[in-house]
């Protein structure tokens, strides 16, 4: 081999090298991708939606976020909904934080289809613990949530989530 392909392949060793620890680093500190399983998110997410999420976000009421499930070897993706410290209380299907009460847009959809004209969540009264999240799903009817999972540790959170992709719909040709 000449001295000059020798050079050549070292440098594209070294780049492929250098590109597969940034993107593990990447990956690993910063960003995950996450396909969403089940309903509990529906309308906002549906099965196999696919996401980013960052890990380096700060958490606030009513972002979502991906999980590791106390319960199984599953991630969950839920929205918090109280922080450490919060009082939270859901009373005749409305949201209250600290006392507060708190309009939930995002079950609107949910909230007309509910033939049944029953509460969407039952009425519960909790305080986060120190150190955790209290989570709920968009689809309160079928949602593994923190009504019965408990509060989520901190050390559970995978991410905050972030950017949607959507897939790519076949365009017909024109007639």
């Amino acid at each position: 081999m000449h001295d000059h392909t020798k050079k050549e392949l070292y440098s594209w060793i070294k780049s492929i090298v250098f590109a597969l620890m940034v993107a593990f680093i990447c990956r690993q500190f910063l960003f995950s991708p996450i396909t969403v399983k089940g309903e509990s998110m529906e309308p906002t997410f549906e099965d196999n939606d696919r996401f980013i999420v960052s890990k380096v976000s700060k958490i606030d009421h009513f972002d979502m976020i991906v999980f590791h499930s106390p319960i199984s070897k599953d991630d969950y993706i839920k929205r918090v909904i109280g922080l450490p410290g919060d009082m939270i209380e859901m009373k005749n299907d409305v949201l209250y934080i600290n006392d507060k009460a708190f309009e939930e847009q995002y079950l609107n959809e949910i909230k007309g289809e509910n033939l049944s004209k029953t509460t969407l969540t039952e009425d519960f009264k909790v305080t986060v613990p120190e150190g955790s999240l209290f989570v709920l799903g968009d689809n309160r009817p079928s949602s593994m949530d923190s009504r019965i999972i408990g509060s989520i540790s901190d050390d559970e959170v995978v991410g905050e989530v972030k950017f949607r992709f959507y897939p790519f719909e076949e365009v017909g040709t024109p007639e």
